[in-house]
């Protein structure tokens, strides 16, 4: 038999693991073929401890390239381009460098929710059956950052980081004809 304290105990324990799940900026498609296209789609539920977030740094891992960002109303964007570790064949054209950074700046308030969108392709350097993670920072006001940075070891997962980077399962190349 449950008890109103006990019941109320579920509650708050309910409402905490909500609330943290909830809380971290997440990719809407959380797994992709290599070799192919991808669309992400950032999503950001918060701002940095009540205050509004004014910029996102997406970081562009290695073995991601030919990165097109898209414009958000209301926002100004950046990209900033450097060498990939190596060159990568993009439709029998050598890639040698590109988007390494995104930023928006703009302002998201911290009872509000919104989306930033990014296509990229996923080269086939990438190993299918790893996870793909995609480091950002957000920036908010008074100096407070959330940066979703970190990265599993091996053998943890997201949840066991108060930070999690954004994840992507990366899966086997679609078959071609």
């Amino acid at each position: 038999m449950i008890t109103i304290r006990s019941r109320g105990a579920l509650v708050a324990a309910f409402l905490s693991l909500a609330c943290a799940a909830q809380a971290h900026t997440t990719l809407e498609t959380q797994q992709a073929p290599v070799a192919s296209a991808y669309k992400a789609v950032l999503r950001v539920g918060h701002g940095c401890g009540g205050a509004p977030t004014l910029k996102l740094r997406v970081r562009i891992p290695e073995g991601v390239i030919n990165v097109k960002p898209m414009p958000k109303p209301g926002w100004e964007m950046e990209t900033v381009k450097a060498p990939y570790g190596k060159a990568y064949d993009y439709h029998s054209e050598p890639l040698t460098e590109g988007v390494r950074e995104i930023v928006w700046t703009g302002k998201l308030l911290d009872e509000h929710y919104d989306e930033f969108v990014f296509r990229a392709h996923l080269t086939d350097s990438l190993k299918p059956g790893t996870m793909l993670y995609i480091p950002i920072v957000q920036e908010c006001g008074d100096g407070k950052a959330d940066r979703w940075i970190e990265i599993p070891a091996e053998g943890k997962s997201a949840d066991d980081y108060k930070y999690p980077a954004p994840g992507l399962k990366l899966l086997p190349a679609k078959a071609t004809h």
